[in-house]
């Protein structure tokens, strides 16, 4: 666990440290199809990327056999000193490439939304091209290692309070300013 950031307000010492956590482990609305060499990414399916010749036969295959797919972009990766995930394309051709596609299912957001029927005014109210997409760049944070925790002790050294699980590194919106003072907020905030 390393301590990212570590600051002193009012007595209190409050770091910041990177966190263990898993957006694909709770309940997510897309399903991340996902094939690499050296990366496990995604989530876990029956596809062999040996089975098509080409990611537009893959992506046949898998609207034929999930049939109520409402959903499905391309996912990319970039490879260069770390990775990042996108549904859109990088600008480099020689570190990137399409790995796989991403897809939302009727089934999914029956069971995610507790409706009976997906209609087109369901799919609208609930933006999901938005929302998947939103649930992606969640998945990038933690391939980046963007997840944090933070811990607070007091003047003797004994911990008052520790969570983690927070995707990016901006307090204010990760979900820490929840549980931190404004002061606290803001010698954070500076400090990282």
């Amino acid at each position: 666990m390393e301590t990212i950031v570590s600051v002193e307000v009012k007595g209190k010492t409050i770091e910041i440290y990177q966190s263990e956590g898993d957006c694909r482990d709770c309940d997510n609305y897309t399903t991340l199809i996902c094939f690499h060499s050296r990366y496990n990414l995604g989530d876990s399916h029956e596809y062999k990327s040996g089975d098509y010749s080409g990611w537009d036969e893959m992506e046949a295959a898998i609207l034929k056999k999930e049939k109520d797919v409402v959903w499905i972009s391309p996912l990319y990766m970039y490879d260069h000193s770390g990775i990042t995930i996108s549904t859109t394309p990088f600008s480099c051709n020689w570190d990137s490439g399409q790995i796989g596609f991403a897809i939302v299912t009727k089934r999914d957001i029956r069971s995610l939304w507790g409706c009976k029927y997906v209609t087109k005014k369901v799919l609208e109210k609930m933006d999901l091209d938005t929302w998947a997409k939103g649930e992606i760049e969640t998945y990038d944070m933690q391939v980046r290692g963007e997840v944090y925790g933070f811990s607070i002790e007091d003047e003797d050294g004994e911990q008052e309070d520790t969570c983690g699980g927070f995707f990016g590194y901006d307090v204010k919106t990760n979900g820490m300013s929840d549980y931190l003072d404004q002061e606290q907020i803001d010698a954070v905030t500076a400090a990282w």
